[in-house]
């Protein structure tokens, strides 16, 4: 099982990225709601749904992952950026080159930023705080996207 938590919480790999490895998993996020979006028509549903559906799982391998490294948030779990790129996505009106471009650099200026409320997440016990802190700057990054479509920015 500890394979298989590996491989989820790192994202098939992208976690083991020698620089930046959090960036690797956003942008590993961002090309996947592209081709779904491309080639499927998948938006803010399908990205909900995904969402919902790998939270669970996330949780689940980032706390196997993190106990198997005797780490509280390991650097190779990135499951937890890909979510919160997603839940940056939501905030989209539009999916376009500049909505994808946005989105991706808004959800990493606030993960690394992680403004209040976002870094309190962190204390959160073993997966649901290596989560949820993504996912709350997900939210904020959300909100900013969404106001730049209101706003006609893209």
């Amino acid at each position: 099982m500890s394979r298989v938590a590996q491989l989820l919480s790192t994202w098939y790999g992208c976690g083991y990225f020698p620089w930046g490895p959090g960036t690797v998993g956003s942008l590993a996020a961002i090309v996947i709601a592209v081709v779904l979006h491309a080639y499927l028509g998948a938006g803010r549903p399908a990205f909900l749904i995904l969402i919902l559906i790998l939270v669970a799982p996330a949780v689940w391998a980032s706390t196997q992952t993190a106990r198997l490294l005797n780490t509280k948030d390991p650097g190779v779990v990135v499951v937890d950026e890909v979510l919160g790129q997603w839940v940056t996505l939501l905030g989209a009106s539009a999916l376009n080159w500049k909505s994808w471009m946005a989105a991706f650099l808004l959800f990493r200026i606030f993960d690394i930023w992680k403004p209040w409320p976002v870094r309190n997440f962190e204390k959160l016990p073993e997966g649901i705080g290596i989560v949820s802190d993504d996912i709350a700057a997900g939210l904020y990054g959300a909100l900013i996207l969404y106001i730049g479509g209101a706003l006609k920015l893209y």
